[in-house]
């Protein structure tokens, strides 16, 4: 019998949780290789199961995701009442009861495929918020035949470069966050390969590039990174650094570029394939199989492998294409960040100044339309070129010791960056506990929880009075710690009445940030109770 991992488990009660409380439309965020499609597939199997009259639909646009999440869920259910409607796929289905649609094939056939109860959205920050667009066009033309209708958005990045978050401003086809999974927690549970990003020598220049609709205009762009003397040195360090490893995608910033990346990395009698939109689908999947038994080293793309790719083996990514997008930066990155045999991390080789720009990828804070484009202070390791914080002593690879800051006020005002954040988790052992009823101006109250570990107090905030994820945090802090059958309380007043009841735990996990200390986990000794 299948097992989800607790973070699954979490994301599927997390959307029952939003429903009974909420009417609006939901988003579910997991990051990139922490098994999104086999959440929704437990979760449409359960929904049938409970409601057996449901009628589902899960859209999406690549048609590798539309043949991947239909193949986990029958993979789980080999009796599901399933089908495919996708042109790139050859097949029209509009009659199943779960439904697996290409957004492209469908848009204009809402009254051919008729009822649907839940649509779920794949890769949901893709939807434009424009009200003319396919996706609006069909979702809405669907709320007419169903004006019941709910949906699920599931994505790795909840916010658009043109609009910012995906369910905040005018617009918003989603209301609210019902459940966010971090990515550094799956990389310290073992889900995910960690990424280490070291600073090239080469580094694009890109100070002459325009900006359109918030993003590099593409044309000035290629013309400033397509040049062969900084596409020779670039491809240089990529083999210096990608020796010992195995599997390499290269992110390029036209389809040129990408063509003579190829040209160069093949000069030092290295395999490279190019891939592009408009690569015929029979020669795609041949390059792609070839690649992913090893049989081709690297790939150089422009304007695909971000969604859908699925390559274990990735322990390389090369990024020679600026973006100012925070999604497609943390999609790029996520590309190597699944688990594989033999691997331990992936490198990320950032000759565009992304991780600059946009921050680690477990921390990145999309900007709002219209703001500015302020980078993130990072700094290099003279030995061994690692990324590093700006704020850190020694750097997270080789322990040099950087010299101390020029003043106290950079110190203090400096954040981040490495592509990841390095996130140590340490236990410590809990002495005493408090609780305390919070209250932050324009918010709902919370119980603020205070452990004693030594000499030191560490808190976290129980959010009972909050909606969407907040709220099925607590759920899922209060059912580790009370007795099975024990109701979770819905206000911060009706938990502080049941404190007798909670177990104590006797450790705590805590991360250190440059200004706070996290509390990300407990253990508990089956013979302690709060008294």
């Amino acid at each position: 019998m299948l097992t989800l991992r607790a973070y699954q488990r979490e994301a599927i009660d997390a959307i029952y949780a939003y429903f009974q409380e909420k009417a609006g439309n939901p988003l579910i965020v997991i990051p990139t290789a922490g098994g999104k499609s086999l959440v929704m597939a437990c979760f449409i199997q359960e929904a049938i199961r409970f409601y057996p009259d449901t009628r589902i639909l899960v859209v999406t646009h690549v048609r590798e995701l539309i043949s991947q999440n239909f193949a986990e869920l029958v993979n789980l259910w080999p009796e599901a009442p399933a089908g495919i409607h996708s042109a790139g796929l050859n097949s029209r289905d509009t009659e199943a009861q779960v439904l697996f649609c290409g957004i492209q094939s469908v848009h204009k056939r809402a009254y051919d495929i008729q009822r649907a109860d839940l649509v779920l959205v794949d890769e949901a920050h893709l939807i434009p918020r424009s009200s003319d667009t396919m996706y609006q066009r069909f979702l809405d033309d669907l709320k007419r035949i169903n004006p019941y209708m709910k949906i699920i958005g599931l994505t790795a990045t909840p916010y658009r470069l043109d609009s910012g978050l995906l369910h905040q401003g005018a617009g918003a086809l989603f209301d609210d966050i019902a459940c966010e999974v971090s990515v550094r927690d799956l990389v310290d549970q073992g889900f995910l390969s960690p990424l280490i990003s070291k600073r090239t020598d080469t580094q694009l220049d890109v100070s002459g590039v325009g900006t359109r609709g918030g993003e590099f205009i593409p044309g000035q762009l290629e013309a400033a990174v397509d040049q062969d003397p900084i596409t020779r040195a670039a491809v240089e360090e990529i083999i210096a650094h990608g020796r010992d490893r195995r599997s390499w995608l290269i992110f390029c910033s036209g389809v040129a570029h990408a063509r003579h990346v190829q040209e160069a990395v093949r000069a030092h009698g290295i395999s490279c394939q190019t891939i592009f939109g408009d690569t015929p689908k029979a020669e795609r999947d041949g390059i792609v199989t070839a690649f992913k038994h090893g049989e081709i080293r690297s790939l150089a793309s422009m304007g695909v492998l971000t969604t859908g790719f699925n390559a274990p083996a990735v322990d390389l990514i090369a990024m020679l294409r600026p973006t100012k997008s925070t999604g497609l930066y943390v999609q790029i990155a996520g590309r190597g960040m699944r688990l594989a045999p033999g691997k331990t991390d992936c490198l990320v080789l950032d000759f565009a100044g992304n991780v600059q720009r946009h921050g680690p990828i477990d921390k990145v804070k999309p900007k709002q339309p219209g703001h500015g484009d302020g980078e993130a202070p990072v700094k290099t390791c003279p030995d061994c070129r690692t990324i590093n914080h700006a704020a850190v002593r020694h750097c997270t690879e080789c322990k040099h010791e950087f010299p101390p800051p020029e003043s106290d006020k950079l110190e203090a005002t400096a954040t981040t960056k490495e592509i990841l954040t390095s996130g140590k988790v340490e236990w410590v052992k809990v002495y005493d506990i408090a609780y305390q009823r919070h209250q932050k101006d324009g918010k709902p109250p919370s119980m603020r929880v205070e452990y004693l570990c030594g000499f030191n107090w560490h808190r976290e905030w129980v959010c009972f009075e909050h909606t969407g994820y907040a709220r099925q945090k607590a759920v899922s802090w209060w059912m580790r710690r009370v007795p099975e059958g024990m109701r979770v309380p819905d206000t911060v007043e009706e938990a502080m009445t049941l404190l007798d009841h909670l177990r104590v735990p006797t450790e705590i996990a805590i991360r250190r940030g440059d200004r706070f200390v996290e509390v990300v986990g407990a253990r508990f000794d089956a013979e302690m109770s709060h008294g």
